[in-house]
């Protein structure tokens, strides 16, 4: 049964906060800033995911469930669901089983409207934009130069590329644009990133929209856009709290994917977390090739946050699904013996940052016994710390042995990055490629050459890099699945996002704005005459 949000509040001496309904508040900046953050964090991850999914979500809140159940004080920080995957394929993103925020309904849908705020922000710049051209165009920005794409937190292939402008003089400068889905946008990372309300306004601030004819670039400021953005993000900035359905307090805030942005919660998020709880339990988008690397990369130090323990989630079906399974639901024990390559590529990954794992293994009904010691011996064979999770099924209890096993792991690790901040852009891509990604090497195409030049050119080699890179495989190539070999990663353009800081190469055909499948979860959706919502599992 679920507490009074204000119970829990109370509970945890928060006093600066706004409801929003009975099992959900918004808490101030003051509870992120100030005193010591003695907690430590436990920092989710997982192996090359299935278009499914690995429940690296349920696990780290059955994890925080089962830290409780150990008398530990533990809470959750996790992004919040976007509306595109929602509808999409992979469905919400609170949890299965009996390892759930709630509630989760409303957590799935649009929650206390920090993705609405986002957009408007964002698209309250797209239209400043074309308002400043309009009237004259002071600032000399070359149309066909703009940047700043346009936003909608929906998957909707047909948005990809517009023509803005149709109809006449009085509709604005005729002109190519383009949206991104609200998990890709700037703004999204922006206030994953910012700290205080003048870092979100000189953040937004810094957002470059566009270029002038010889190059020059251009930013919000210069329209003085930022002031009013940051006045719609008022009350997105604050986090969210709400809780497990075990009563695990759990903070939900901001949304940036994995595979097109960094891929964490909000940095504030974190810093709340981190004063009240003792142990946090937080996640990084899909594989360690993704969020986990940029968490490593770019979180640990914008923030200034410790690493305490990685957890990989893992599971038989993913296992199979890279050891060429037809079929992942059948017993196949030969499927695993190949494709248990993709999981100790993994915790390889997290090894090289100076960490030692411990693999969640999730097991899933039609996991045999046979294929579950399989897995376990070729485990302990490499010497890997792991644990079966049964947090779905279980809850808490499922968790218990894992959370053990975290606990044992916990330690003040010296993280070894993937690159230095003072490598040249090139230097960091390819850092990243090699050891990361296993890569031969990076080629670049023209335009590529051309946008990292630009960069080096306006100052912007200091930025972080941010790879936008298919999540199924540890390539560019999301045909190559299990461990990829002698291939190089192709750079097709690189962006520059100067708000978040981020130089941000575009790998392969990956999409910032994704398409609804054939079947979208859309179609499972619905609400009965008392309001009750299904589907969204």
């Amino acid at each position: 049964m679920l507490q009074d949000i204000q119970e829990i509040l109370k509970s945890l001496g928060i006093n600066d906060y706004e409801l929003y309904g009975k099992y959900a508040a918004k808490i101030g900046i003051s509870n992120c800033n100030g005193g010591k953050r003695h907690g430590k964090l436990i920092l989710m991850t997982a192996m090359t995911p299935t278009p499914a999914g690995e429940g690296k979500t349920t696990t780290a809140i059955g994890l925080a469930q089962a830290l409780k159940k150990l008398g530990k004080n533990a809470g959750i920080a996790i992004r919040e669901p976007s509306l595109g995957p929602c509808f999409g394929v992979k469905g919400g993103a609170t949890g299965g089983g009996k390892s759930t925020v709630e509630p989760s309904d409303k957590i799935n849908l649009i929650f206390t409207g920090d993705f609405p705020a986002i957009s408007a922000a964002h698209n309250l710049l797209s239209a400043m934009i074309n308002n400043h051209i309009y009237f004259g165009n002071e600032l000399g920005i070359d149309p066909k130069k703009i940047t700043f794409p346009r936003t909608v937190d929906m998957d909707d292939r047909s948005l990809r590329s517009i023509i803005v402008g149709n109809g006449g003089k009085s509709n604005g400068v005729l002109a190519n644009d383009s949206f991104v889905i609200t998990a890709a946008s700037e703004i999204m990372a922006i206030m994953a990133l910012s700290k205080s309300f003048q870092d979100l306004k000189n953040r937004l601030g810094n957002i470059i929209i566009g270029y002038t004819p010889n190059n020059r670039p251009v930013f919000a400021r210069d329209i003085k856009a930022n002031g009013a953005m940051a006045a719609l993000l008022a009350d997105a900035l604050k986090p969210n709290i709400a809780q497990s359905v075990e009563n695990v307090p759990a903070i939900i805030h901001t949304g940036p994917f994995g595979n097109i942005a960094h891929g964490t919660s909000s940095i504030l998020g974190d810093y709340a977390a981190l004063n009240m709880f003792e142990y946090t339990v937080t996640e990084a988008g899909f594989g360690s090739d993704l969020g986990f690397e940029k968490f490593m990369d770019i979180v640990t130090r914008e923030a200034e946050l410790p690493v305490n323990a990685v957890v990989i989630v893992a599971t038989i079906r993913a296992i199979k699904h890279h050891g060429n399974a037809e079929n992942i639901d059948s017993e196949n024990l030969p499927a695993i013996e190949k494709g248990i390559g993709n999981l100790l590529a993994h915790v390889k990954n997290v090894r090289n940052f100076g960490i030692e794992p411990v693999v969640a293994l999730n097991i899933h009904p039609l996991d045999t016994e046979q294929e579950i010691k399989k897995v376990c011996g070729l485990l302990d064979s490499a010497g890997i710390k792991y644990a079966e999770s049964r947090v779905y099924s279980s809850g808490g209890e499922g968790g218990v042995d894992l959370a053990r096993k975290v606990l044992e792991s916990i330690g003040e690790n010296k993280i070894n990055y993937a690159y230095s901040m003072d490598d040249p852009i090139k230097a960091k891509i390819e850092k990243i490629a090699k050891t990361v990604y296993g890569a031969d090497g990076v080629e670049y195409s023209k335009e590529a050459l051309m946008d990292i030049k630009h960069a080096e050119r306006n100052g912007f080699s200091s930025f972080y890099v941010c790879m936008a890179k298919t999540q199924s495989s540890l390539s560019d190539n999301p045909s190559l699945i299990n461990v990829p070999v002698n291939f190089k990663v192709k750079v097709n353009s690189v962006s520059i996002n100067a708000g978040s800081k981020f130089i941000i190469p575009i790998l392969g055909s990956i999409m910032t704005m994704p398409g609804l499948p054939r079947h979208p979860a859309a179609e499972n959706i619905d609400i009965d005459d008392k309001g009750v919502i299904t589907g969204l599992s």
